[in-house]
């Protein structure tokens, strides 16, 4: 049973793979710059300062080249190509030059590091790992993570939230047959994803906050939970080192 869940979860990440593969945009709300901005400035509030950066799941650069003015030294991490060559082109279009880029996942980018940081960051990036993955990504974190840092992981699904958003309960038009549709849609999705062994969800799993603490008190950091501000169904965590 063990091992059929993982070939299952096997299965999924690479579906993921191959649909990120040639991607080219970070799939945020909105692609203009005016709401790009105020996403930026948002999670700039929640990192709270520091010098250096890391930013894992980069994708696009969208957000990376938003934080530049704010930081001496920032490192952009993406398993995707064609991701990073967009954000290599955004770079050299605002000049940033305290930014470099690195071609790597969640269990290859530790080796390529040459230094520490004062923020670790991924946004919309953790709802592609399973639990045990983001132990091991808070675990490897930790060891590069210079004293009185933190690691902020943003916009993660919240299963509280998400269902009601994905049936269209937060929507303008929310009515009872249109939430009805989106149930019947959704429940075609899960049905055909079953069908062909793909993730029954594009967007990935949703992880209790309660999950994420366990796995944050397990290395002595001390987390705070905030609403994402853009994305009514997702949530920020702030994991700082224990004071003291």
């Amino acid at each position: 049973m063990f091992g059929e869940n993982e070939k299952n979860l096997s299965k999924q990440k690479d579906f993921w793979i191959e649909f990120f593969a040639g991607r080219r945009d970070g799939g945020h709300r909105s692609s203009a710059e005016e709401f790009l901005s105020m996403e930026a400035r948002e999670k700039l509030f929640h990192l709270d300062g520091g010098k250096t950066l890391l930013d894992f799941g980069c994708g696009a650069g969208e957000l990376l080249v938003y934080y530049a003015p704010e930081y001496e030294k920032m490192i952009g991490v993406d398993f995707s190509a064609s991701m990073l060559d967009e954000a290599s082109k955004r770079i050299r279009e605002r000049k940033c030059r305290n930014i470099s880029l690195i071609q790597a996942d969640d269990k290859t980018v530790w080796n390529k590091l040459e230094c520490s940081f004062d923020r670790i960051t991924a946004a919309g990036v953790i709802q592609y790992l399973t639990l045990q993955e983001i132990d091991n990504f808070i675990f490897n974190a930790s060891s590069c993570l210079n004293k009185g840092g933190k690691i902020v992981l943003f916009d993660i699904l919240d299963p509280r939230l998400y269902p009601l958003w994905k049936i269209g309960l937060f929507s303008q038009d929310a009515s009872f047959w249109n939430i009805l549709r989106k149930i019947g849609f959704e429940f075609k999705v899960v049905l055909a994803a079953s069908l062909n062994n793909r993730p029954r969800d594009i967007l990935g799993f949703a992880h209790n906050p309660n999950a994420i603490k366990k796995v944050a008190d397990k290395y002595s950091f001390e987390t705070t939970f905030v609403k994402s501000m853009y994305y009514e169904y997702k949530y920020h965590a702030i994991i700082e080192q224990t004071k003291g």
